[in-house]
């Protein structure tokens, strides 16, 4: 293996994360998370596809502009102008990397680019050499590799690792490897293949099984040093390895993987809350390392425990990874600088003083309505800031909802359509459910609602709560979020966000699609 004194951790939220349905993320909000993932010290930012769109070519190109201590890298397929693509976004970039893949398995082979092996090879290697003409930093994958025979992997590898590719990728891209199983063909990998030593080995694993952590960890504990990961495991269908996963695991078992990461923990639980805020994807309460009960002890045996001594019931510090560290910064007499200062250490930065008044006006409206103000507040109030900066049909202008005891609910807003206002009310069987009818009075989107979630973005009677709405229509797929003390209010914000995301029609290009 290449020299390397730590275990490398590609990031790819921005990209195989945003393919989660209805996760999709605009230019500001990628940004975001792109400098989240710089202070966690991700070593490689996956910051999108650039040939998939427009709007994802401007992402990355914007994200390897600003970010500094990262390497960014965009996904192209084994294609001349998907390649040239991401060497035109990358080119910002201090160091710059391009991702490429061709299908190695008989199936994706044979069914989606109708090619014979030796094909497959022909186009990898001309790939590979084309990348390399753009950067010196070159990745390579075996698209479907759990499924692929060992031998043509073999093959494949070597004239890739040859053409110039300094990076090899095995992706179980469905989530079809056994951890013993998958652990046994990286071993193999790098016993059978002539110029192993001249490339790092990578898994990308997914969780169809509830095997990707498991699946990577044996990759590593075989050779594998840089593992493809999200924060919260985001990621298509049941998602991908957690980044948070992957790192305390490996931390906290020196005694097994002699390799540690350069992340920086303590920023994991921030970063965490910020994609699930940005995303619409909340964090599920048992979730390891990142959900709320990840360490917290019921049992009066765990407890007591606890108390005499940390470690007979906790094998990680909670504070290591960032929880409890964010203590109360802001409150109602805080002026204009100390909110930009505090906005500037989490990363957030509007574009235009307007932008910025408007959020540190409602920072003043929320200081009036609790008392104390976390750095999840204060992201919440950026994303429900920008969400209305940017250019909608619908807005909540105001709204007026009667729940009683024996009364049907009853809700009344004022919505602008166009710019344009609208008084509409409706009954339903609850104040959310009239809130909704009402709306949709006024819209008839034909949209399905497939999802309602409330959250709490911090503890207290008197905490925001983060209302997640999903909407369906034709197969698009899109996620509202909405954020406000009335869950009511927040209901009405998430859903006409989500209206306005699916009125702007347009869909990504999957990057695993045949070439048409």
């Amino acid at each position: 293996m290449p020299a390397t004194d730590h275990l490398v951790i590609f990031d790819t939220t921005l990209r195989d994360g945003e393919q989660s349905p209805g996760a999709t993320m605009n230019k500001a909000e990628k940004l975001r998370i792109a400098k989240a993932l710089e202070k966690l010290r991700v070593d490689v930012i996956e910051a999108g596809f650039a040939i998939a769109s427009q709007g994802d070519f401007e992402a990355v190109k914007a994200i390897a502009e600003s970010i500094k201590d990262s390497t960014i890298c965009s996904l192209a397929r084994a294609l001349d102008k998907d390649i040239d693509r991401a060497a035109e976004a990358i080119r910002p970039a201090q160091r710059g990397r391009i991702h490429t893949f061709i299908a190695t398995s008989p199936i994706h082979m044979k069914h989606k680019l109708q090619m014979q092996p030796d094909e497959v090879i022909e186009q990898a290697v001309r790939s590979v050499k084309r990348a390399r003409s753009h950067v010196d930093d070159v990745e390579f994958s075996c698209e479907d590799a759990g499924r692929s025979e060992l031998d043509f992997l073999c093959r494949i590898i070597e004239a890739a690792i040859d053409a110039g590719a300094s990076t090899i990728n095995i992706p179980d891209t469905v989530g079809y490897a056994i951890p013993e199983q998958f652990g046994e063909t990286i071993r193999q990998l790098l016993n059978r293949i002539p110029n192993a030593d001249k490339a790092i080995f990578s898994v990308h694993c997914h969780n169809d099984l509830g095997l990707a952590v498991s699946n990577s960890l044996a990759a590593v504990s075989q050779g594998a040093r840089q593992v493809e990961c999200t924060i919260n495991g985001l990621g298509e269908r049941a998602g991908n390895a957690a980044l948070e996963e992957i790192v305390m695991a490996v931390r906290t078992r020196q005694d097994l993987f002699h390799i540690d990461t350069r992340i920086d923990a303590q920023h994991i639980v921030p970063a965490s809350r910020l994609v699930s805020t940005i995303t619409g994807f909340p964090v599920q309460p048992n979730k390891a390392i990142v959900g709320a009960n990840a360490f917290a002890h019921e049992s009066g045996i765990h407890q007591d425990g606890v108390l005499k001594h940390r470690e007979t019931y906790e094998i990680m510090r909670a504070q290591d990874v960032g929880w409890h560290t964010n203590s109360l910064v802001l409150g109602k007499h805080s002026g204009r600088n100390a909110f930009r200062t505090r906005l500037l250490e989490l990363g957030i930065q509007f574009e235009t003083e307007t932008e910025l008044n408007e959020a540190f006006t409602r920072f003043k409206a929320l200081a009036d309505l609790k008392h104390e103000i976390f750095d999840e507040d204060l992201q919440a109030i950026a994303t429900d800031t920008r969400q209305k900066e940017e250019d909608g049909r619908y807005g909540l202008v105001c709204m007026q909802v009667c729940s009683e005891t024996g009364v049907v609910p009853k809700a009344n807003l004022t919505l602008s359509v166009d710019g344009k206002e609208h008084k509409v009310e409706a009954e339903g069987s609850g104040p959310v459910d009239a809130t909704f009818k009402a709306i949709e009075s006024l819209v008839d989107s034909g949209c399905n609602l497939q999802l309602y979630s409330v959250n709490n973005i911090t503890s207290g009677t008197d905490a925001q709560g983060e209302v997640t709405v999903r909407l369906e229509r034709g197969g698009r797929i899109v996620n509202g979020v909405g954020a406000d003390t009335d869950i009511i209010i927040a209901s009405a914000k998430a859903y006409i966000e989500a209206l306005n995301l699916i009125s702007k029609g347009g869909i990504r290009q999957h990057p695993q699609v045949a070439d048409v």
